[in-house]
């Protein structure tokens, strides 16, 4: 496996702790006694006004807004260098987790909105059970087994990849807000700059920062999530090198903003989303057709699309498993990808904040995904234990 891929993983993999460290502690603090002020803290408003910019949000929402796009920043740059220059940059790599990840976008969303399309759904939330936290994934797969083969640890991370950019990307424009033309230019203006400023190969680092926060700023008051500011960001950064023997500048971008997304970004955004007082909703709450679809499509419909559509695309010979991984593995691996915590927590909350049903859907829905997934891997054969 290449180098950059294996780094990539090391740092999800330990991420995924320092997640579940920052859930725990949102919620237990939410049912303490300091729960009051904490739901208070969130809720807090907190203008900003930088020249003729002025935006007041809430402190859980400069979170979410501020830096939340970074993530998706960090996403796109690395589902771009993984097809130009990692692991599916082969195409016989390329076709199995191609196939998982349309699965597991179609089926989820295709439970949720089966669930909410009556006169009492909302089918608003679909995008909360497509997401694969790939962090926390990652952190259960290295706890089900050490020599699982590698090939599972690229189709958890290429599903997260693909599966958060794209739900985060049709959410944000299926989005009915009313939207700002003026300020969906500046950012298109922006972007193309952006974009013609990669030819230059030397162009100071200064001008991507400027040219980044210009977009996010756009993108902000125009009306759509500033999470695509990340995503559409991340596709302008160049793959090439500025100076013959220096790293790709899409690596380095990378390689300089991921530990600090791993381990700030995200544990910050779930101590910010994923407490709730348990007070505050009910199991009967459950039964709603909202927190029923997400549980569902986290807990079933995703692992059944990840793992259903690469084993008929094998049937009918479209596709064909890794050497030395076994149908059970993939099918433990497609578990996991039934986690999605952070992510779903963000796309949940694109609507406006998810509400303690929603929450504790997303809670429970992941749970249930990654206590199966590592169940079903810890027996299976390992790397060295597989026929090759």
């Amino acid at each position: 496996m290449r180098r950059p891929t294996l780094d990539y993983l090391r740092t999800e993999s330990g991420s995924g702790l320092v997640l579940a460290a920052a859930a725990v502690a949102a919620l237990g603090l939410a049912n303490s006694r300091l729960g009051a002020d904490y739901l208070a803290w969130l809720a807090l408003p907190v203008p900003v006004r930088v020249g003729d910019f002025s935006e007041t949000l809430t402190v859980a929402g400069w979170v979410r807004a501020l830096l939340m796009p970074i993530f998706f920043l960090v996403l796109g740059m690395e589902l771009k260098f993984e097809v130009l220059r990692g692991e599916l940059s082969n195409p016989r790599r390329l076709a199995l987790p191609a196939l998982a990840a349309g699965g597991g976008l179609i089926v989820p969303a295709a439970i949720y909105l089966a669930l909410n399309q009556g006169q009492h759904g909302d089918p608003d939330s679909w995008a909360a059970g497509c997401a694969t936290d790939g962090a926390a994934a990652l952190a259960a797969l290295a706890i089900a087994g050490s020599r699982l083969p590698q090939p599972l640890h690229v189709l958890i991370m290429s599903v997260a990849l693909a599966d958060n950019l794209i739900a985060v990307t049709l959410a944000g424009l299926l989005d009915e807000r009313a939207l700002d033309a003026d300020m969906l230019i500046g950012a298109g203006v922006v972007l193309a700059l952006l974009a013609a400023l990669s030819r230059w190969r030397r162009a100071p680092f200064l001008f991507y920062a400027a040219g980044f926060v210009a977009v996010w700023g756009f993108t902000l008051k125009s009306g759509l999530d500033p999470a695509l500011a990340g995503v559409a960001c991340a596709f302008t950064v160049p793959i090439g090198t500025r100076r013959p023997g220096q790293p790709s500048m899409l690596k380095y971008f990378m390689d300089s903003l991921h530990p600090y997304v791993a381990f700030a970004v995200l544990p910050l955004f779930v101590f910010t989303a994923a407490g709730f007082p348990h007070r505050a909703v009910r199991l009967a709450d459950l039964a709603g057709p909202a927190p029923l679809g997400v549980l569902l499509a986290l807990a079933i419909g995703k692992p059944l699309g990840v793992f259903g559509l690469p084993l008929a695309a094998a049937v009918l010979r479209f596709a064909r498993k890794p050497i030395g991984v076994t149908w059970l593995q993939i099918f433990g691996a497609a578990l996991l990808c039934g986690t999605g915590f952070t992510t779903s927590y963000f796309l949940a909350g694109m609507g406006g904040p998810a509400g303690p049903p929603i929450q504790l859907a997303i809670l429970l829905g992941s749970a249930a995904a990654t206590l199966a997934g590592v169940a079903v891997l810890a027996r299976t054969p390992r790397a060295d234990e597989t026929t090759v």
